[in-house]
């Protein structure tokens, strides 16, 4: 019998995720999605050629349930997966800050469940998903989610307890560079270079530094120092930033997204 997968709430990061499957070999007939809008059900099925089914007929089909939805809308989700839901179902839960215990306590007893929280560049194959076991998840549980999720990037498996650290650097993660690159972008504006121009500067300079630090093994202190001359440009920035406390303020910026992450927990 093939194995069905359902992605329940395939907005951008589901639909990442069933693309993923697609490029790696999945046939469209073993993937099922939920959506709330038919206009929505439509566009799927145009683009992948999945079957567009409820959430109860997912239940019943599918061998492994994704849910991908805001973290608002897991309670109403589970009420309705819980009366059509078999504990024979390998639950995986996508949505920040949901604990595995929260899924688990909604189902039948017995139920695997597995926490994963992957980040948008997802859309590109470069998602980081951190995966973590439920109670009753299994070796066998977890190599199917790193199966699926390595479809779209690399995954990481954590402790459930270290799931909002993650959420806040890699969840989120994305988010931070791409406000230090508005910011680059506006300083490259302000020194007189073109919008656009300054914009390619900037991306490049953050494709090249990161291909850096993942391959290079160096420490990021020892790549900075290797850019900051005595007396020259880099330090005198650097000055700038600390002056300011930009790295203060990273920090409490992504303790602040931890914080939001144990408080969504209260959701479900």
């Amino acid at each position: 019998m093939t194995h069905k997968i359902a992605v329940l709430g395939a907005g951008k990061i589901g639909e990442a995720l069933l693309g993923g499957l697609l490029r790696a070999g999945r046939q469209p007939a073993t993937l099922l999605a939920t959506v709330r809008r038919p206009e929505r059900a439509r566009q799927l099925h145009a683009r992948l050629g999945i079957e567009v089914v409820d959430t109860a007929e997912a239940a019943k089909t599918a061998d492994t349930l994704i849910l991908a939805v805001k973290p608002q809308d897991m309670g109403a989700l589970l009420d309705e997966l819980a009366p059509h839901t078999p504990a024979d179902r390998l639950i995986i839960s996508a949505a920040a800050g949901i604990t595995t215990a929260s899924v688990e306590s909604r189902l039948t007893e017995g139920t695997a469940v597995v926490r994963v929280m992957p980040n948008t560049p997802a859309l590109v194959d470069e998602a980081m998903s951190v995966i973590s076991a439920g109670r009753h998840a299994t070796e066998r549980h977890l190599a199917h989610a790193e199966e699926i999720f390595g479809g779209v990037g690399r995954t990481m498996r954590l402790p459930e307890s270290q799931q909002d650290a993650a959420t806040a650097l890699s969840g989120s993660g994305p988010a931070y560079f791409y406000y230090l690159v508005e910011a680059m972008t506006d300083a490259g504006i302000l020194l007189g270079l073109p919008r656009d121009k300054a914009h390619d500067l900037i991306v490049q300079a953050a494709i090249g530094a990161s291909v850096m630090l993942r391959d290079s093994g160096e420490h990021p202190v020892k790549l900075r120092e290797a850019v900051t001359s005595p007396g020259g440009t880099t330090i005198s920035a650097i000055r700038e930033l600390e002056k300011h406390g930009v790295r203060a303020a990273l920090i409490a910026a992504i303790e602040a997204a931890r914080d939001r992450s144990q408080a969504l927990a209260g959701r479900a």
